[in-house]
């Protein structure tokens, strides 16, 4: 597994990468308008990267030594579905902690 520094390497990385495209893409076009398809995917750029980050620290997470684990697949579940629902990435997010932090509690 992928220790605490290298994620935070690698995920400092993409988002520097990400914005450096991104400014040197806006930079070239300057003011003029872009068409419509490409700012539609522009927009998704930077959240692009962060459930691929995401999925294998859920899938393989280094707390049970790279097995799935039942809490955080539940957790992982949880956070989808809150924010399916209710549109909130805070409220999805603290859905996704109370279900980890409950599972890992009633499991021991």
């Amino acid at each position: 597994m992928i220790d605490k520094e290298s994620i935070w390497t690698v995920m400092a990385g993409l988002a520097l990468g990400s914005y450096v495209l991104r400014i040197l893409f806006l930079g070239i076009v300057g003011n003029r308008p872009l068409p419509e398809w490409l700012a539609r995917h522009l927009r998704y750029t930077a959240v692009s990267f962060i459930p691929a980050l995401a999925v294998p620290l859920a899938l393989w997470p280094a707390a049970t030594g790279g097995e799935p684990d039942a809490a955080r697949l539940l957790a992982a579940t949880a956070t989808v579905l809150t924010g399916l629902l209710l549109r909130s990435v805070i409220v999805s997010i603290c859905a996704g902690a109370a279900v980890l932090y409950l599972v890992l509690h009633l499991t021991g």
